[in-house]
């Protein structure tokens, strides 16, 4: 196969009447009206901070409210910095380019490791380092340390990297070392396979029109979105992306996305349909965010760029 490159508090629980005494009791006039008054606070805090109780249930939310508009932009709602990080100091992978939200104000974000393909370089897959960090991850884009490598030699690569930028790198302190993913394409897309079996706590992987000669993967544990390309004619989806997909365990939080009138080259240029379902599903599995649920259930139906869809709705993670 020949690929050619181009912190909040919570609010009160407001006061409320006893079944015994009420605000307007002539016995119970000063305890109701220090309930009352009570109650009122409570209700002006929660007019103050309305996003108190939600950072409470969800300490990794990151960003403002999504709509389609803002998951299909080519840049989300972060600045975004980036540093590289070279072939002489990396250890067990090529280097690459590591793509984060310049501001701390937010805290640590998840982190994704991409890889490239059969005989390409980091840079058939850069495109997706700004566009995901701008919605709030750390995004690190690599080379593989020979571009003749195999799946299984990439999963191992994508996990070198992770502990790289989790451990060494100059941006560790930005990284939520709990909330990391994987996602590469062709090999590297076999490859973020081979990662999430390697390693269970991982939680989520994307094998875009992914490679590999293993089709069956019931030992995986990490929510996966599957994406293949029904023109793909190096890795046919019926005998790459569809099998990976059904053989995933049944219980597992899993996607199969087809994209209609797409190559096994489609990944390696800026596509607002792979951006927007990866973002929603790193979203929803790395950050644990539920405001991106609504893009991936009801599943997405059959249109001019999705030729076919399919999934497990609710999502249990």
């Amino acid at each position: 196969m020949q690929q050619h490159l181009p912190s909040g508090t919570i609010p009160p629980h407001p006061s409320r009447p006893s079944r015994t005494g009420t605000f307007l009791g002539r016995s119970r006039t000063s305890t109701g009206l220090a309930a009352a008054a009570a109650a009122t606070a409570g209700l002006l805090l929660t007019g103050l901070a309305p996003g108190a109780q939600a950072v409470a249930a969800n300490p990794y939310e990151r960003g403002p409210a999504p709509t389609n508009a803002s998951i299909e932009a080519s840049r989300g709602s972060y600045a975004v910095s980036q540093t590289s990080v070279s072939s002489l100091v990396a250890s067990g992978f090529g280097g690459g380019t590591i793509y984060y939200p310049t501001s701390t104000a937010d805290g640590t974000f998840g982190a994704v490791v991409i890889s490239p393909g059969f005989t390409a370089y980091e840079s058939s897959i850069a495109w997706l380092g700004p566009r995901l960090a701008s919605q709030g991850f750390v995004v690190f884009t690599i080379d593989t340390n020979t571009t003749l490598d195999q799946p299984d030699s990439r999963g191992r690569q994508l996990l070198a990297a992770l502990d790289h930028l989790t451990q060494r790198s100059s941006v560790r302190t930005r990284v939520d070392a709990s909330r990391l993913g994987v996602m590469g394409h062709s090999m590297g897309g076999g490859g973020s396979l081979e990662a999430a079996k390697s390693r269970t706590s991982l939680k989520a992987a994307i094998p875009l029109t992914g490679w590999n000669t293993d089709k069956t993967w019931p030992e995986l544990r990490t929510p996966t979105l599957v994406v293949g390309a029904d023109g793909d004619s190096v890795a046919p989806v019926a005998t790459h992306s569809k099998p990976f997909y059904t053989s995933l365990p049944g219980s597992l939080d899993k996607a199969y996305l087809e994209l209609r009138g797409a190559s096994h080259f489609t990944p390696n240029t800026s596509n607002t349909t792979i951006a927007k379902y990866s973002i929603s599903w790193l979203k929803r599995f790395i950050d644990n965010d539920t405001r991106y649920e609504q893009f991936l259930c009801p599943l997405p139906q059959p249109s001019l760029t999705i030729a076919e869809y399919r999934g497990n709705c609710p999502h249990t993670a």
